[in-house]
């Protein structure tokens, strides 16, 4: 017998920890890693977990992100495999390593020396990041809403700037502060309905002299026709409805060609002055993976994969969700960048690595599009479900719809940590609902 019988196990490295990556490292640690049929380390800038989902939340500041958050260690030990905390910057094919960069603290100390790691089989699950397209200006004065640090970041600020609107006396004449979104797609438009209740609630806790109305411009900015393109129309049409009800501008066929500290410039010649502008349009996977080691990449950097989510070039290496462009058919779109593709990639993998390692052959991706679901706080929700109820598409809005989108955030709960301790998480996020201030006031 080895000395070290975990050295002779196959090793699969899960690099991103997602919500398709974190789960496909639950699936696989509790059918293999539990029983030794193979060695599951998963791989994460983070060290804790947060649905992407929700940022648009935490940004406005209706969900404290601490609450919500999963340890990685934690969810590793529980689930039978490893979690080792690094960023990817490289790989060399060749040793089968993956290059992980030094990690250091907030003042400036080393954490961790550059890594590499050893592997057998590669899953990259590295999601995606917002696509700023070249725009002048976006990484200067913009915050892209792509991760927990961002999302805080701009709740900080809208904090400090609605307190400098309550103590500050306008002039007569003198604007309101605007938050300009760029991008009507989901994060936009569930942003913007999140803020205007978050504004709403702020001016009830002692703000004497904010007054959201006066104060504070919400303006959702597209590219397009419409906003939330991947609806049918009459759902986009019914959300853009519900905005202007509430105030919130809407400007359509509007593309953005310069971020000023000002504002927005449009190709139009319209100029929004803006106090805070936010990036949400358009994604691309980070630029270290464009053909990274000789791998075959598009151009917005995703690894193109076969429909056994195998790498074109290099059948150990597997990519999925935002980062991997799989096919669909021939003459279709590859499957969209969206959680539910990365949930269902995820199921498939976990069966997929297990027939690998027992010398059966691979499963093949196959995308069902279950609709989409767009949340507008505690004012409505609008969605469309698409094949599970009638063929065709069942258009649903108002409380069947907000509660379908508290479930889909159950549902990935309930993949990763089971369904007693969801169970018990539930509970304690509906007494920190009755006991907390309806938004974070910090």
């Amino acid at each position: 017998m080895s000395p070290h019988p975990e050295l002779s196990q196959h090793h699969i490295v899960i690099v991103g920890g997602g919500a398709g990556g974190l789960e496909l490292a639950v699936y696989l640690g509790r059918r293999l890693g539990r029983k030794g049929k193979a060695r599951i380390t998963l791989v994460d800038a983070a060290r804790t977990h947060l649905w992407k989902p929700l940022l648009h939340q935490v940004a406005a500041g209706t969900m404290d992100s601490h609450a919500d958050e999963l340890e990685y260690l934690a969810l590793a030990r529980a689930n039978h495999f490893g979690f080792r905390l690094g960023r990817m910057d490289g790989l060399r094919r060749a040793d089968k390593e993956v290059c992980l960069a030094p990690t250091w603290d907030e003042d400036g100390e080393e954490i961790l020396p550059r890594q590499s790691i050893k592997y057998d089989t590669l899953v990259l699950a590295i999601g995606s990041q917002t696509n700023d397209f070249g725009t002048p200006g976006v990484h200067e004065h913009t915050i892209m809403l792509d991760s927990p640090e961002s999302a805080e970041r701009f709740h900080e600020r809208l904090i400090n700037s609605c307190l400098r609107a309550q103590a500050r006396s306008k002039g007569p004449g003198e604007g309101r502060f605007t938050v300009t979104i760029i991008g009507g797609g989901a994060t936009g438009v569930e942003l913007s309905a999140e803020l205007h209740l978050t504004t709403k609630v702020l001016s009830s806790y002692g703000m004497a002299n904010f007054d959201p109305e006066k104060d504070l411009k919400i303006v959702v900015v597209d590219a397009g026709p419409r906003i939330l393109a991947a609806l049918p129309e009459r759902l986009s049409a019914s959300v853009a409805h519900e905005l202007r009800q509430l105030d919130i501008d809407v400007h359509t066929n509007e593309r953005v060609v310069e971020i000023r500290k000002d504002g927005v410039q449009m190709a139009s010649g319209k100029f929004i002055p803006s106090g805070i502008v936010v990036w949400c349009a358009g994604i691309k996977v980070p630029d270290f993976l464009k053909e990274i080691d000789g791998l075959e990449s598009n151009r917005i950097n995703q690894l193109v994969v076969h429909r056994t989510l195998q790498t074109t070039r290099d059948p150990s290496i597997f990519a999925m969700g935002d980062c991997a462009a799989c096919p669909q058919g021939e003459g279709q779109p590859t499957v969209p960048p969206r959680a539910q593709a990365a949930h269902q990639q995820a199921t498939l993998l976990a069966k997929s690595l297990q027939r690998m390692l027992e010398g059966k052959p691979l499963l093949e991706f196959t995308y069902r599009d279950r609709g989409s679901l767009v949340s507008l706080g505690d004012y409505s929700a609008v969605g469309s479900l698409m094949g599970a109820i009638a063929r065709g598409s069942v258009f649903i809005e108002g409380h069947i719809a907000k509660w379908m989108y508290w479930w889909l955030h159950k549902h990935h709960q309930i993949a990763v940590n089971g369904w007693f301790r969801t169970w018990l998480a539930t509970w304690s996020e509906t007494i920190d609902w009755v006991r907390n201030p309806r938004i974070k006031l910090h």
